[in-house]
C-alpha cells in the first residue's frame, strides 16, 4: 500500500491540478487544443502541451495564492528541467514544420491569467 501524502503536500497537489485545469480552459479560449496534460519523463515533467496551427506549447502552469507570489513563481533550473523534459517529449508531439516553444502561466485568485510565451530560449 502507498503511503499518503502529508496533508498539506495534498492540499498543494489539489490547487496545482485546479490551477492546470484553469489554464487549459484559458488556452481553449485563445484558440489552443490541450494535446497532453501532466506528463512525467526521466527529466522532469510538463503540465501541458498544447497546439495552435503549427505551434507546440509546453506549458508550465504556477498557480500561488496571492498575485504578489507570483513574481516569485518562476526559477531557472525549473525552466531547465521543464525543457529537459520538452526535448524527451518533442518527437511524440512535433510534426516535421512543427515549431516548439515552452511558455509559462502564472495563476492567482481574483487575477487575469499571465501568460508568458516563449519563457524558455536555449
Amino acid at each position: 500500500m502507498k503511503p499518503r501524502p502529508a496533508p498539506r503536500r495534498s492540499a498543494a497537489e489539489r490547487r496545482g491540478r485546479r490551477g492546470e485545469t484553469l489554464a487549459a480552459w484559458y488556452l481553449r479560449l485563445k484558440g489552443w487544443r490541450i494535446v497532453g496534460r501532466r506528463l512525467k519523463t526521466p527529466r522532469g515533467e510538463i503540465d501541458l502541451v498544447a497546439r495552435r496551427g503549427r505551434t507546440v506549447a509546453f506549458v508550465e502552469v504556477k498557480w500561488r495564492a496571492s498575485g504578489a507570489a507570483l513574481d516569485l513563481a518562476l526559477e531557472g533550473r525549473h525552466l531547465k528541467r521543464v525543457a529537459a523534459a520538452a526535448e524527451v517529449l518533442a518527437a511524440r508531439y512535433l510534426g516535421p514544420a512543427d515549431s516548439a516553444r515552452i511558455d509559462v502561466l502564472l495563476l492567482a485568485p481574483g487575477r487575469w491569467p499571465r501568460h508568458i510565451v516563449n519563457a524558455w530560449q536555449t
